[in-house]
Protein backbone atom coordinates (compact mmCIF):
# COMPACT_ATOMS: atom_id res chain seq x y z
CA UNK A 1 0.00 0.00 0.00
CA UNK A 2 1.37 3.45 -1.02
CA UNK A 3 -1.18 6.10 -0.55
CA UNK A 4 -4.12 6.34 1.55
CA UNK A 5 -6.88 5.66 -0.75
CA UNK A 6 -5.08 2.15 -1.25
CA UNK A 7 -5.19 1.45 2.14
CA UNK A 8 -8.85 2.57 2.47
CA UNK A 9 -10.07 0.20 -0.27
CA UNK A 10 -8.18 -2.83 1.60
CA UNK A 11 -10.07 -1.28 5.06
CA UNK A 12 -12.87 -1.49 3.58
CA UNK A 13 -12.71 -5.04 1.69
CA UNK A 14 -12.33 -5.95 5.09
CA UNK A 15 -14.81 -4.67 7.15
CA UNK A 16 -17.11 -5.67 3.67
CA UNK A 17 -16.19 -9.70 4.42
CA UNK A 18 -16.63 -9.10 8.28
CA UNK A 19 -19.73 -8.11 7.89
CA UNK A 20 -21.64 -10.54 5.18
CA UNK A 21 -19.73 -12.86 8.08
CA UNK A 22 -21.14 -11.96 10.79
CA UNK A 23 -25.05 -12.17 8.75
CA UNK A 24 -23.99 -15.44 8.47
CA UNK A 25 -23.45 -15.92 12.70
CA UNK A 26 -26.57 -13.91 13.69
CA UNK A 27 -29.17 -16.41 13.49
CA UNK A 28 -26.93 -18.99 15.12
CA UNK A 29 -26.20 -16.46 17.92
CA UNK A 30 -29.90 -16.08 18.26
CA UNK A 31 -31.25 -19.48 18.26
CA UNK A 32 -28.76 -20.24 21.03
CA UNK A 33 -30.24 -17.60 23.22
CA UNK A 34 -32.19 -18.83 26.13
CA UNK A 35 -33.02 -15.07 27.19
CA UNK A 36 -35.87 -14.26 24.96
CA UNK A 37 -34.38 -10.18 24.50
CA UNK A 38 -30.36 -11.70 23.50
CA UNK A 39 -32.31 -13.41 21.23
CA UNK A 40 -34.42 -10.59 19.71
CA UNK A 41 -31.51 -7.94 20.01
CA UNK A 42 -29.71 -10.56 17.59
CA UNK A 43 -32.50 -11.10 15.09
CA UNK A 44 -32.38 -7.23 15.58
CA UNK A 45 -28.62 -6.79 14.92
CA UNK A 46 -29.24 -9.07 11.75
CA UNK A 47 -31.62 -6.43 10.17
CA UNK A 48 -28.96 -3.26 10.83
CA UNK A 49 -26.34 -5.18 9.62
CA UNK A 50 -28.37 -5.76 6.50
CA UNK A 51 -28.28 -2.51 6.08
CA UNK A 52 -25.19 -1.65 6.97
CA UNK A 53 -23.62 -4.15 4.05
CA UNK A 54 -25.66 -1.65 1.76
CA UNK A 55 -24.17 1.02 3.03
CA UNK A 56 -20.54 -0.34 2.29
CA UNK A 57 -21.62 -1.66 -0.75
CA UNK A 58 -22.98 2.42 -1.46
CA UNK A 59 -19.34 3.49 -0.55
CA UNK A 60 -17.93 0.82 -2.93
CA UNK A 61 -20.07 2.60 -5.84
CA UNK A 62 -18.99 6.21 -4.77
CA UNK A 63 -15.74 4.94 -5.35
CA UNK A 64 -16.54 3.91 -8.45
CA UNK A 65 -15.06 0.31 -7.54
CA UNK A 66 -17.07 -3.72 -7.01
CA UNK A 67 -18.10 -4.14 -3.79
CA UNK A 68 -16.11 -7.04 -2.55
CA UNK A 69 -14.74 -8.83 0.23
CA UNK A 70 -11.23 -9.86 1.35
CA UNK A 71 -11.00 -12.79 3.95
CA UNK A 72 -11.00 -11.13 7.64
CA UNK A 73 -8.99 -13.90 9.88
CA UNK A 74 -9.89 -11.49 12.77
CA UNK A 75 -13.75 -11.61 12.51
CA UNK A 76 -13.16 -15.21 11.21
CA UNK A 77 -11.64 -15.71 14.62
CA UNK A 78 -13.92 -13.85 16.66
CA UNK A 79 -17.05 -16.22 15.42
CA UNK A 80 -14.91 -19.44 16.20
CA UNK A 81 -14.66 -18.21 19.53
CA UNK A 82 -18.53 -18.45 19.40
CA UNK A 83 -18.51 -21.20 18.34
CA UNK A 84 -16.22 -22.76 21.00
CA UNK A 85 -18.58 -21.20 23.91
CA UNK A 86 -21.64 -23.13 22.05
CA UNK A 87 -19.82 -26.37 21.76
CA UNK A 88 -18.46 -26.35 25.13
CA UNK A 89 -21.70 -25.07 27.02
CA UNK A 90 -24.71 -26.62 25.56
CA UNK A 91 -27.15 -26.10 27.92
CA UNK A 92 -29.05 -22.98 27.91
CA UNK A 93 -28.30 -20.91 30.96
CA UNK A 94 -27.87 -17.28 31.82
CA UNK A 95 -23.76 -17.81 32.12
CA UNK A 96 -23.86 -19.28 28.01
CA UNK A 97 -26.16 -16.06 27.68
CA UNK A 98 -23.62 -13.93 29.12
CA UNK A 99 -20.55 -15.56 26.91
CA UNK A 100 -23.06 -14.82 24.24
CA UNK A 101 -23.52 -11.41 24.85
CA UNK A 102 -19.87 -11.11 25.34
CA UNK A 103 -19.15 -12.63 21.93
CA UNK A 104 -21.40 -10.05 20.84
CA UNK A 105 -19.15 -7.52 22.04
CA UNK A 106 -16.45 -8.65 20.75
CA UNK A 107 -17.47 -8.95 17.39
CA UNK A 108 -19.12 -4.81 17.88
CA UNK A 109 -15.75 -4.03 19.46
CA UNK A 110 -13.70 -5.15 16.20
CA UNK A 111 -16.39 -3.46 14.19
CA UNK A 112 -15.65 0.25 15.94
CA UNK A 113 -12.55 -0.22 15.74
CA UNK A 114 -12.50 -0.36 11.61
CA UNK A 115 -15.63 1.79 11.51
CA UNK A 116 -13.61 4.82 13.76
CA UNK A 117 -10.81 4.33 12.02
CA UNK A 118 -12.16 4.44 8.29
CA UNK A 119 -14.58 7.12 9.12
CA UNK A 120 -11.62 9.31 10.07
CA UNK A 121 -9.78 8.40 6.94
CA UNK A 122 -12.65 9.53 4.64
CA UNK A 123 -12.58 12.94 6.39
CA UNK A 124 -9.21 13.08 5.57
CA UNK A 125 -9.37 12.20 1.81
CA UNK A 126 -12.44 14.64 1.57
CA UNK A 127 -15.21 11.90 1.09
CA UNK A 128 -17.92 13.75 2.88
CA UNK A 129 -20.95 11.15 1.76
CA UNK A 130 -18.65 8.51 2.51
CA UNK A 131 -17.77 9.65 6.27
CA UNK A 132 -21.21 10.39 7.03
CA UNK A 133 -22.50 6.52 5.89
CA UNK A 134 -19.30 4.89 7.49
CA UNK A 135 -20.64 7.27 11.33
CA UNK A 136 -23.75 5.76 10.30
CA UNK A 137 -22.76 2.57 10.58
CA UNK A 138 -20.28 3.35 13.57
CA UNK A 139 -23.02 5.17 15.62
CA UNK A 140 -25.15 1.96 15.56
CA UNK A 141 -22.05 -0.36 16.24
CA UNK A 142 -21.84 1.72 19.54
CA UNK A 143 -25.57 1.35 20.35
CA UNK A 144 -25.33 -2.59 20.09
CA UNK A 145 -22.36 -2.40 22.02
CA UNK A 146 -24.30 -0.83 24.52
CA UNK A 147 -27.04 -2.62 24.58
CA UNK A 148 -25.42 -5.68 24.65
CA UNK A 149 -23.97 -4.62 27.95
CA UNK A 150 -27.18 -4.13 29.28
CA UNK A 151 -28.72 -7.13 28.44
CA UNK A 152 -25.52 -8.72 29.94
CA UNK A 153 -26.07 -7.32 33.01
CA UNK A 154 -29.72 -7.87 33.31
CA UNK A 155 -29.24 -11.38 32.73
CA UNK A 156 -26.53 -12.42 35.22
CA UNK A 157 -28.57 -9.96 37.83
CA UNK A 158 -32.08 -11.55 36.96
CA UNK A 159 -30.04 -15.05 37.51
CA UNK A 160 -27.67 -14.64 40.69
CA UNK A 161 -26.64 -18.36 40.65
CA UNK A 162 -24.88 -17.74 37.30
CA UNK A 163 -23.09 -14.71 38.40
Amino acid sequence: MQTLDQLFLSQLKDIYYAERQILKALPKMAKAANSRALADAFTQHRVQTQGQVERLQEVFEILGKRAQGVTCEAINGIIEECEELLDEDKDASPVRDAGLAACGQAVEHYEMARYGTLVAWSKKMGATRISELLQQTLDEEKKTDQDLTSLSDQILSENKKAA
